[in-house]
């Protein structure tokens, strides 16, 4: 499938190209020439436009949380929409590519902001060295022209996204539905004790994984749902329907 849009940016690096298309009413950011990374709606520019970004949000059905790490950028919807909607919070974004973070900055209007420092690091190198605090949630969200960086599921990369979280603190990995497979879960059944996944009808799968279990009945995070779709303005029950939690 072709993308939408006319180019209006286009960069390389040892990584491949860098694009940037632009329909009038929405700018996307794509690594080739079919799949789009991001998507960003000029006239409501906090509102995630994809299926993933929103169902990565229903992490906060569990928590407030007042620190994050987000593991990859794109175009940055995801953390353009917690800076609106979440004023206490700092962000700490890791993301490989400069020309990515540029992008970010220029045609998404990633906020420039002390609550949300962008670093330009491997996500690796970051989890062996990390700085700054521990994070009530850790987002990752690696991809390249050629799918997901599958190193988001090797047992050493989740160990390390485990020790960097708060002790009730939780991990967002967007993965792909072929991942489902991959043995993955296996490895976070031993690091946390409460799991939840989410496919989505583009076929990310998303998994949730807390470090102590969720205190919330299935009715309290239906109302937890319907506070966050007034605050985001699109509905989050329909996403929470789809969650299924793994067995331990």
């Amino acid at each position: 499938m072709s993308l939408q849009g006319k180019e209006i940016y286009r960069s390389y690096d040892e990584f491949g190209a860098v694009r940037v298309l632009d329909d009038g009413n929405k700018r996307y950011l794509a690594f080739g020439d079919h799949d789009e990374q991001s998507c960003w709606f000029k006239h409501d520019p906090f509102l995630p436009q994809h299926d993933y970004v929103r169902t990565m949000l229903l992490v906060l059905l569990f928590c407030n949380p007042k620190q994050s790490i987000c593991l990859g950028l794109g175009g940055g919807s995801l953390n353009s929409c917690l800076h609106f909607h979440f004023p206490e919070l700092k962000q700490q974004i890791i993301e490989l590519r400069p020309a990515v973070i540029e992008v970010a900055y220029r045609y998404f209007q990633l906020p420039r902001s002390k609550r949300l420092e962008v670093q330009n690091l491997n996500a690796v190198d970051y989890l062996q060295a990390p700085t700054g605090k521990k994070a009530d949630v850790l987002f990752s969200d690696i991809y390249t022209v050629d799918g997901l960086d599958e190193q988001q599921l090797q047992p050493e990369y989740l160990r390390r996204c485990h020790d960097l979280l708060k002790p009730e603190g939780w991990l967002v990995l967007n993965c792909w539905r072929e991942h489902r497979e991959s043995g993955s879960l296996n490895t976070l059944r031993q690091l946390f004790a409460d799991i939840r996944t989410c496919t989505t009808q583009d076929g990310n799968w998303i998994i949730f994984a807390g470090k102590t279990p969720s205190r919330f009945s299935n009715k309290q995070l239906k109302v937890n749902a319907q506070q966050l779709s007034q605050k985001f303005g699109f509905a989050m029950t329909p996403y929470l329907a789809r969650m299924k939690t793994v067995e331990m």
